[in-house]
């Protein structure tokens, strides 16, 4: 893996409409990276494509790492549940029946009032 040092710099907007070309090739080749100013406030950024690239990896990795964490917690939440009801799942069908019950009941409660 080859070490580059990235060097950031903030460039108006009206400048990157004049020099577009440059800043690209700066950032492809040069390993800047270029952040868009509007009136002073950063608005976007140029980065190279191996930036790019590694910003989806981590992305993806960090999706991958929540749900992981997730699954582990759902499947001891699980467990906890099963321990309750003495080994038996919970009926998720009766469950159903039970809340759209009670959802109906609410509603024409409100309807009456």
């Amino acid at each position: 893996m080859e070490f580059v040092m990235n060097i950031e710099v903030q460039v108006a907007i009206g400048q990157v409409r004049r020099d577009i070309s440059e800043l690209v090739n700066r950032v492809a080749y040069g390993g800047e990276r270029v952040i868009l100013t509007s009136r002073g406030k950063p608005k976007a950024a140029l980065v190279s494509l191996d930036d790019l690239e590694q910003l989806r990896n981590r992305t993806k990795r960090q999706r991958q790492t929540a749900w992981q964490d997730w699954k582990k917690k759902s499947e001891r939440l699980n467990q906890i549940i099963l321990a309750e009801k003495d080994g038996v799942p919970p009926d998720i069908d009766r469950a159903l029946e039970e809340t759209r019950a009670d959802l109906e009941e609410r509603s024409a409660f409100i309807s009456d009032n």
